[in-house]
């Protein structure tokens, strides 16, 4: 994309930064500058020098149309530099060879003016350690000639009140160096500056009346030299209507920076954006990741927070507060209470700052869990002097501040040096104070920016008298300025671009915005009163920590209240109390299947399907088995393995629900399906029941429950997830909160699988239910124990229909949910186990019936049967032998009738009816002899029936 962009637009490529240094570019980030290769028409890039060194040749390229660099034939290198007051003599002049900063391989040579004697070498070499290898030489001076000098004039507006009164301390200062400079005679030596002042009161709507004064009246201005950032916003966006240089002293706006909207401005005093790389380092350095921000709806303020969010944002430091207020800060401070802010950033003017802190004292955000960065540049003494607009007292104030943090640009120089006023930076302030009468510096507004302003003067200074020979070559004088000279401004613009020289506040130079670079200062509020702990540069990113920083509590407060996170865990008492029980129940169940077994081959025993019923013990234990894994939680194994546990209650619990209560559903089912038929139909039905069935539904059953789990398992596997909880305030510590944590076994869509499983078997509970409660009345020897199962699937039903919801609403509470669930456990498969089983063992005691029939035929020589059911089953069977027998006879009996009745007829036809009464009686009676016979008979039959039956 770059390079399509490149062909359309064209550009200059990227330089190589010079050695022992390196290149800024503006706007873009250390990934852009890697990756791209082109920079467009009109893009500006710095350079900047490491250590002590300074650039030699052009210090700021442009692109140009053409793709070439501004200056390409001219090289730009670092190189180190030499103390600048060698370059300065009072009353002489200095030749600097090759011209420029004095860098390593310079050449001075000195020179006195006319009536002055030089004392000391005329020449001096910079070495390249970064020395002169000769002492600075003197001028000593006898008369100076009298001149008439021509005034210039600065138009300034200085605010003597308002939010910043920087003025009160500033203004006394751009006059002292207004006196040292008109009373040199190497720099404006026909000129004299003088200064026509105003009170803007730090306001812009008063700064546009004076400004209009400032112009409209005589003489003319120079240049502007205003102070507050929103004054300034206003001086300079007006000022390129007429053509006039503005050099602020007191002005920290970002976006004053802007220079296609501020063209010609300069200011003294750093841009506010310098603060935030101190802060930054400061937040890192103290491991704060979260921080808050209050501030002042102004646009310095708005803008320095614009920038300190980007910066924080590459650093990984997160601003999760972001209040503003206009004049009253009470609800922004609430809303940072609320909102549990620890580390704040508060950006604001001086007055509003008591009123930030008074809301601060009543609203207790201070102390140990709070630290305050602020804004250096306020009076030492800001927060005890009496303020009509809040209702603190100073002893409120002074609690309330203790042990803020401020970060304020270095605008004094610490070094003992001589600038170019010749005077170190404690003699100025001693100078300064001379000025103000004795005046408390504290109570002085703009007391830490008097060397700012200082400066400025001698900025504006040489920079003019920069200017006054390229003018004079061009037969152009400063006296000829007027709003319409543009050769003039641009040329005093020029002057002002390429300043560098050594002032009180430190070294003084402006970057391509105007701005002046300097290094942060960082203080504390100690005792009530600032002490230094550190310095900042940002351009090398070198912290100087003194390690005198003091905190109310035992060190730097957590940028938030500070969360332990505790598992809740199941109690051991509870797990090993149902532990037990449970272990209890699986040799129960081991014993009730090792009974079945061995008794197979008893009639009893195998009349209630053994083979389902040790089905319902393996299932009863592996139920009970459950139990173990259900009460494992991180208290036992690592969160690693949970899953794992997860499966084995998954796996365990469903499996054997499965077979336990599978098998007696399978019991009750062909109950009800063979038994509760009709009266015709029973007999048929009772020839059908064969064990294969059985055993089919079962495994249907457990086929069911063992695809959904592995469906289940392999669409949505069972992970560990953890619950949070309300977070609880311990009774020791007020700045700790406990934030209890829950582990379970959960997946994505747990409540869906839920769902599935729990309305299947909740079907299948309910129809057990309908199935027990049809066959209660039932009587059958093929399976005797359907009613000992019936009230088995009874318990299980309601306690498995109480549990599954109970246990849900329970999540939560990790004892109760497994007290419940557990429990349920346990008692149903004691209660199948005992219903089943019991009566069985009982059974078989009582009455001796531990052989089966085969192994008591041999040791008694007899097939007789105790047995109460092999006794009628007998009796039946016999029965259907006799009706069979019986049926046969009356068949034979009909056939016999008949053939009489056909005799007798035969013979009636074949003699006469009187040889009917000559007959004797015993051939006259045998039609009747036949029949009594065959009534006789019959009645014998059944007669014969009633012992076999009753037998």
């Amino acid at each position: 994309q770059t390079d399509s962009i490149s062909l359309l637009f064209p550009g200059c490529a990227i330089m190589r930064p010079p050695r022992d240094g390196g290149i800024r570019y503006r706007g873009l980030t250390q990934e852009q500058i890697r990756s791209v290769q082109m920079l467009p028409v009109d893009y500006e890039i710095e350079y900047i020098c490491r250590g002590n060194r300074v650039i030699v040749g052009p210090k700021v390229r442009k692109c140009l149309p053409n793709g070439t660099w501004t200056d390409i034939a001219l090289h730009s290198r670092c190189l180190l530099l030499c103390p600048r007051v060698w370059t300065s003599l009072e009353n002489g002049r200095v030749m600097a060879r090759p011209p420029g900063p004095p860098v390593e391989g310079t050449q001075l040579h000195y020179s006195c003016h006319a009536g002055f004697i030089l004392e000391g070498m005329n020449a001096s070499h910079c070495t390249k350690l970064g020395k002169w290898d000769a002492p600075k030489p003197t001028c000593l001076c006898d008369v100076i000639p009298p001149t008439r000098k021509k005034k210039l004039y600065i138009g300034a507006l200085f605010p003597m009140s308002g939010g910043w009164p920087g003025g009160q301390a500033c203004m006394p200062s751009a006059q002292m160096a207004l006196d040292l400079v008109n009373n040199r005679s190497d720099i404006l030596p026909d000129y004299e500056l003088e200064l026509i002042h105003y009170d803007s009161m730090c306001d812009p709507g008063e700064a546009t009346k004076l400004l209009y004064d400032l112009l409209y009246t005589e003489p003319i201005k120079i240049v502007l030299m205003p102070g507050c950032s929103g004054v300034s916003t206003l001086v300079a966006e007006a000022a390129r209507m007429w053509n006039l240089i503005v050099l602020s002293y007191g002005s920290s706006s970002p976006a004053l920076s802007n220079r296609q909207r501020f063209p010609t401005f300069f200011r003294t005093h750093p841009s506010a954006t310098l603060h935030n790389p101190t802060r930054v380092q400061l937040f890192q350095k103290w491991k704060w990741t979260r921080i808050a921000t209050i501030q002042q709806t102004t646009e310095v303020f708005t803008s320095t927070l614009d920038d300190l969010e980007e910066r924080t944002k590459e650093a990984g430091i997160e601003i999760s507060v972001r209040q503003s207020f206009l004049t009253d800060p009470a609800v922004a401070v609430k809303n940072l209470k609320r909102q549990d802010a620890r580390i704040i950033v508060g950006l604001f003017y001086e007055t509003e700052a008591r009123k930030v802190f008074c809301e601060v004292f009543k609203e207790k955000l201070y102390g140990k869990k709070y630290v305050w960065f602020l804004i250096g540049w306020y009076a030492d003494n800001w927060f005890k002097i009496k303020d009509p607009a809040i209702n603190c007292t100073v002893e409120n104030m002074t609690e309330a501040v203790e042990g803020h943090v401020t970060t304020e640009i270095v605008m004094l120089n610490p070094e003992t040096v001589r600038g170019i006023s010749n005077m170190t930076s404690q003699e100025f302030i001693s100078a300064l104070m001379s000025r103000l009468g004795g005046k408390n510096p504290e109570e002085t507004g703009g007391f830490q920016e008097a060397p700012l302003a200082y400066d400025a003067v001698w900025a504006l200074a040489l920079a003019l008298n920069k200017t006054v020979a390229p003018l004079k070559a061009r037969g152009r004088r400063l006296e000829d300025f007027n709003y319409n000279t543009h050769d003039i401004t641009a040329e005093i613009y020029r002057a002002m671009n390429t300043s560098s020289f050594e002032g009180v506040s430190g070294q003084v130079v402006f970057d391509a915005q105007g701005s002046r670079m300097a290094m942060t200062l960082i203080e504390q509020l100690q005792g009530g009163s600032y002490k230094k702990i550190g310095y900042y540069d940002s351009s090398q990113k070198n912290l100087s920590w003194f390690g005198n920083d003091v905190w109310i509590g035992a060190g730097p407060p957590a940028d938030r209240t500070v969360v332990i996170e505790e598992y809740r865990f199941l109690s051991q008492k509870l797990f090993a109390a149902v532990s037990v029980f449970a272990g209890l129940g699986i040799l129960l169940g081991i014993v009730c299947l090792t009974f079945n077994i061995y008794n197979g081959n008893v009639r009893y025993i195998q009349n209630s399907q053994p083979y389902l019923n040790n089905m319902t013990a393996v299932g009863c234990m592996m139920a009970l088995a459950a139990v173990f894994p259900l009460g494992i939680d991180g208290h036992h194994v690592h969160t690693t393995q949970f899953p794992v546990v997860c499966q084995f209650r998954l796996w365990l619990l469903g499996l054997g629900f499965s077979l336990a209560y599978g098998s007696m559903f399978t019991k009750i089912w062909w109950v009800h399906t063979l038994f509760t038929k009709k009266e015709e139909k029973k007999e048929k039905k009772k020839q059908h029941l064969e064990p294969w069935k059985l055993y089919a539904t079962v495994g249907v059953l457990l086929a069911i429950d063992f695809l959904s789990l592995m469906i289940w398992q392999i669409v949505d596997p069972l992970h560990i997830t953890v619950e949070k909880f309300t977070k609880e305030a311990p009774k020791e510590d007020l700045d700790v909160l406990i934030q209890p944590l829950l582990e379970h076994c959960s997946s994505e869509k747990m409540n869906t699988w839920l769902g599935v499983v729990y309305g299947y078997k909740g079907l299948l509970l309910l129809l057990g239910i309908f199935l027990a409660y049809e066959t209660k009345s039932v009587s059958t020897e093929k399976i005797n124990d359907h009613r000992a199962v019936g009230m088995a699937i009874y318990n299980v039903a309601v306690l498995c229909l109480i549990t599954a919801p109970v246990t849900m609403i329970l999540s939560s509470q990790q004892d109760a949910s497994f007290a419940f669930a557990s429990l349920a456990i346990v008692f149903s498969a004691y209660i199948t186990l005992v219903v089943l089983f019991v009566p069985k063992m009982r059974r078989l005691i009582t009455r001796g019936e531990w052989q089966s029939e085969q192994q008591d035929t041999l040791k008694t020589g007899s097939s007789t049967n105790n047995n109460d059911e092999e006794k009628s089953r007998q009796l039946e069977r016999e029965n259907r032998e006799l009706q069979k027998i019986i049926q046969e006879k009356e068949e034979r009996v009909s056939a016999l009738r008949n053939q009489l009745a056909e005799r007798q007829a035969l013979r009636n036809r074949r003699q006469p009816s009187t040889d009917n009464h000559s007959r004797p009686p015993s051939f006259s009676n045998s039609s009747n002899l036949y029949p009594a016979e065959s009534k006789i008979n019959r009645n014998h039959c059944h007669n014969s029936q009633i012992p076999l039956l009753y037998k």
